[in-house]
């Protein structure tokens, strides 16, 4: 008998990962899922042993906060994008910097790797979305179209896409090496902050507007619109490893578990001490990983490294369909 894959989804014996000193900007996973990478506004990206929260390195090099970290797919390198104008990438097994990339103005916001290792892409303040040759560290393209800060992106399972969403309140989807757009997606209200791809060819975009949207973008068409209830920043968006669900992380403290063939809010997770900034499925999809606002209080700096539990709770399905809605938009 066929099981939807929430109802296997535990909310028990959660690690904390909590040497920060600011903001957890975002949370990546190593393909073999054996390290967890986080960076922070303290400036820092942070290397963790994923299953005992051990922590494994600190790694120092920007001068300002980190707003983006990413893995290469073959785990070798990671990339990083921060305030203080520029991208970062890293030797995964050193942790010592390979390229620097200095051609952004402003901060930059957003930095993603193609799935078959090849390209780069990052975007910023300076309202541009710039693709890069990963092996030199060469500047090959400039995505010529938003007209107000790049804030995400992300590359489609095939690495022949990548969609950029911007304060314009668009996501463009752009077709590498060709110089117009496939797409141009709109009906956001506020800044797209987040974007994800599924391996099925969805796109999912979160916005300051209090929604995620769920699109098929080769057909320019909106599937759902998720939320909406409430006016909270949607921070993260994360798919399953199969598609069929979708984790969202928003202000307010709450990741939630959304089924991508009904819109529906299966599950609300809480844990956080204050809003979620961004999540992570693992790559075989075992763990949701999240992170958050979460100071180290006074005198506790020694003990930070120190593995923390607790259980998380989920409000019931009828609870979660009181104040999580969706609109179910006819594809034309």
């Amino acid at each position: 008998m066929w099981r939807h894959p929430s109802e296997d989804f535990s909310m028990s014996n959660i690690r904390y990962f909590s040497r920060h000193k600011g903001e957890v900007n975002c949370c990546t996973f190593s393909p073999d899922c054996q390290i967890l990478l986080t960076c922070c506004d303290d400036g820092r990206l942070y290397l963790w042993n994923a299953s005992s929260a051990k922590h494994l390195a600190t790694v120092s090099g920007h001068s300002g906060p980190v707003k983006s970290c990413v893995f290469s797919m073959d785990g070798q390198l990671f990339a990083s994008a921060s305030h203080d104008c520029t991208v970062r990438i890293w030797c995964s097994s050193s942790t010592e910097c390979t390229h620097i990339l200095t051609a952004h103005t402003r901060s930059v916001e957003t930095v993603s790797f193609s799935p078959d290792g090849q390209w780069l892409l990052s975007g910023g303040w300076d309202n541009r979305a710039l693709l890069w040759r990963v092996q030199c560290g060469e500047m090959v393209e400039e995505l010529r179209g938003h007209t107000a800060a790049v804030q995400s992106s992300a590359f489609s399972s095939d690495s022949q896409c990548v969609a950029t969403g911007s304060w314009d309140r668009t996501v463009r989807v752009w077709k590498l090496h060709d110089e117009k757009e496939v797409a141009v997606l709109q009906g956001h209200l506020g800044n797209v902050a987040c974007l994800c791809f599924s391996v099925t060819g969805m796109l999912a975009s979160g916005s300051w507007d209090g929604t995620v949207r769920v699109w098929l973008p080769m057909r320019h068409a909106c599937l759902f619109v998720l939320g909406g209830c409430e006016r909270v920043w949607v921070r993260s968006l994360a798919f399953s490893i199969d598609g069929r669900v979708l984790a969202s992380a928003a202000e307010g403290d709450r990741v939630r578990i959304w089924d991508t063939t009904t819109g529906v809010c299966l599950k609300r997770l809480q844990g956080h001490k204050d809003s979620a900034f961004g999540c992570v499925f693992s790559p075989g999809g075992e763990l949701l990983v999240s992170g958050s606002e979460q100071l180290e209080e006074e005198g506790d700096e020694e003990n930070s490294t120190e593995e923390r539990s607790e259980s998380w709770r989920s409000l019931n399905s009828e609870q979660d369909n009181i104040d999580d809605s969706y609109t179910n938009l006819d594809i034309t």
